[in-house]
């Protein structure tokens, strides 16, 4: 069983009865207090550029992310330079939302680019000592990240229903240095596939004990979990 796998909080960790939300500054300020190395967050490009965090397209009550400007964005929904801000010294897994199954789906993937423009003018949180991990599910996105020229590491994301070695190849060939592995494909065997190829394995997302040992077991590098408390009381054996 791993025993040194990584804890990132799935889109921080929210908490209802405090009304705490997900991806917001309160969800990623709890989750450094929880114990987390790190958070999972999901950006979207607004109509005017910026990099709303937010994990749906369209923001309730309020519209379609990539129809909104900055200054339509309601006071929970940060951009991803205030996250980081808050994020300084942890690990921030940053997932670009853009699919084609999607409306506001971007074929020049800009969202991409305005994350690789902001990581190299972020200073401030590469001193903290914070670090990044660029993932998607849609490769296009991954291969925006890789042709920048930006040296970012880059996570594949993989849904239930992919071959598990395609994607381990599909990864190697974009320049991944991780694949990102839903629970139900992770096994010693698939875990074992991806370290052959070179690649780290993280798993998403963890919500209860048995799980966690399951994934632990098959030697998960990082664990994206909705329970960051419990991942920390069995990783670190207290």
């Amino acid at each position: 069983m791993s025993k040194t796998a990584a804890v990132q909080a799935h889109r921080g960790s929210p908490d209802r009865a405090s009304g705490i939300r997900e991806n917001t500054l309160e969800a990623y300020t709890r989750a450094r207090a929880l114990g987390a190395d790190g958070v999972e967050l999901d950006v979207r490009l607004t109509a005017d550029g910026a990099l709303a965090v937010h994990h749906d397209p369209v923001i309730e009550g309020v519209g379609p992310i990539h129809e909104l400007s900055t200054g339509d964005l309601p006071a929970h929904v940060p951009l991803l330079a205030d996250a980081l801000s808050v994020c300084a010294g942890m690990v921030v897994n940053i997932e670009i939302k853009n699919l084609p199954t999607e409306p506001a789906f971007d074929p020049s993937d800009r969202c991409a680019a305005a994350v690789v423009d902001l990581l190299a003018h972020d200073d401030a949180f590469v001193g903290s000592g914070g670090s990044v991990i660029v993932t998607s599910f849609w490769s296009g996105a991954l291969a925006a990240v890789r042709s920048s020229g930006a040296a970012l590491p880059m996570g594949l994301l993989v849904l239930p229903s992919f071959d598990t070695d395609a994607a381990v190849a599909d990864a190697v060939a974009l320049g991944c240095s991780a694949i990102h592995l839903p629970v139900p494909l992770v096994s010693a065997l698939t875990v074992g596939a991806a370290r052959a190829a070179g690649l780290a394995v993280a798993v998403w997302t963890v919500a209860d004990a048995d799980t966690l040992s399951r994934v632990l077991e098959a030697g998960v590098d990082t664990v994206i979990t909705d329970d960051v408390a419990l991942a920390r009381r069995l990783i670190d054996g207290v």
